[in-house]
């Protein structure tokens, strides 16, 4: 099976891959939405939730930011560069991952006072719920999109892509014809000399010839 850049970028160098562009962000932006809720129903605008609401949008925020940074210069300006892209699943799958990072930088903007200074504390929620809704859709988007076989849409991988051992549709392993003959040749001289002499050939001894008896001359 075929896989996207974005399946392949959480499947290489595990755990951290997975860590850091799945793990982290995801956790962050679970905590933002749950402190999220606390405080549009409890209105309560101090105390512990509230100072992690804010940790959590301002860090998951920051974050994303690097990790955009990082992947534009390291993977999507180069695929683009050279025409690497995997069907159109290839392109929504990256790209959906990187623009529902966008909101949460939004968030952290607001923390820092560079945008919405003329909305109250539950103005600045409001928008905090909007933007962490945003996310979620595109996250599951490229989460979807990057599950996807690129070749539902004509992508053909490489043989230098493709794993060693492949299997047939119905579940064993895939021989190479060739490889097969030679073996089955192979046994059946060993089964030959087996039945002629009685044992298996050792290093260069030279079979004796039998009489019709099986004594040797």
């Amino acid at each position: 099976m075929n896989m996207t850049h974005y399946m392949q970028l959480l499947a290489e160098n595990q755990p951290w891959n997975l860590l850091i562009f799945m793990a982290i962000p995801i956790v962050l932006a679970e905590t933002l939405a749950i402190t999220e809720l606390y405080i549009l129903f409890t209105r309560k605008f101090d105390g512990f939730v509230y100072h992690l609401n804010r940790f959590a949008g301002t860090t998951v925020g920051l974050y994303f930011i690097g990790i955009i940074a990082y992947l534009m210069t390291t993977a999507v300006l180069p695929i683009t560069k050279n025409n690497e892209w995997r069907t159109v699943i290839d392109v929504i799958a990256v790209g959906s991952y990187l623009i529902g990072g966008l909101p949460l930088i939004w968030i952290a903007l607001q923390e820092f006072g560079f945008v919405n200074k003329a909305l109250d504390k539950m103005g600045k929620l409001k928008i905090h719920a909007i933007c962490v809704a945003l996310f979620l859709v595109f996250g599951h988007i490229a989460m979807i999109a990057g599950m996807l076989d690129p070749s539902l849409l004509g992508y053909k991988g490489t043989d230098g892509h493709q794993m060693g051992v492949v299997a047939n549709v119905t579940g064993h392993e895939y021989c190479d014809p060739a490889m097969h003959g030679d073996m089955k040749a192979m046994h059946e001289k060993m089964h030959q000399q087996m039945m002629n002499g009685g044992n298996m050939p050792q290093g260069n001894t030279r079979q004796m010839p039998m009489n019709p008896q099986g004594h040797s001359h």
